[in-house]
């Protein structure tokens, strides 16, 4: 079986991770306990996971947020980025890629969340900033995650009212007779 990425696919996971990227870069709010910031990027990663699936939610997720620490002056928190933000995506896509129902979605957000959250906490925990830090910033990422949701779930039924075939774009055209 083969299972090569069709070129369309490609081009848009490069799309979506330059998209995470931004959103990433154009708000920052630094939270100067753990010298990170707070941004959008969950909204980008909720969109993308709910919409495109896990493994698009995981590389925009995860290589988005982390070129975004890169060019943004944050490369210590890249690697922590890589694999909380990307975690974040793959579970949204896991749990909800083409659902329908704000309920479903909601739920696939915070498992999302969650993931983020923890990943966050721990890494920074462990490695980066310290217990005291990664704790006083964990209430902030649960924002950065709510305003994902706050404004990632309506925008997948904006784009799917406006533009129908969004849920099968990237993929191989099927053939039929």
């Amino acid at each position: 079986m083969n299972r090569s990425f069709p070129p369309a696919m490609i081009a848009l996971v490069a799309l979506l991770i330059a998209l995470t990227t931004i959103f990433t870069l154009v708000v920052r709010v630094p939270v100067p306990a753990t010298q990170g910031y707070v941004n959008l990027s969950a909204v980008a990663i909720t969109f993308t996971g709910l919409v495109f699936g896990p493994w698009v939610g995981l590389a925009a997720g995860g290589v988005g947020a982390a070129l975004a620490d890169l060019l943004g002056g944050y490369a210590q928190f890249a690697w922590l980025s890589l694999l909380a933000h990307g975690l974040e995506g793959l579970v949204i896509g896991l749990l909800g890629r083409g659902r329908r129902s704000t309920p479903a979605m909601i739920l696939a957000w915070l498992g999302g969340a969650i993931m983020m959250v923890a990943g966050y906490l721990l890494g920074e925990g462990f490695a980066l900033t310290g217990w005291p830090a990664a704790i006083a910033e964990a209430p902030l990422n649960a924002f950065q995650a709510l305003i994902g949701a706050v404004v990632g779930i309506p925008l997948v039924f904006a784009v799917r009212r406006a533009y129908p075939p969004i849920d099968r774009l990237g993929q191989r055209p099927k053939w039929t007779e």
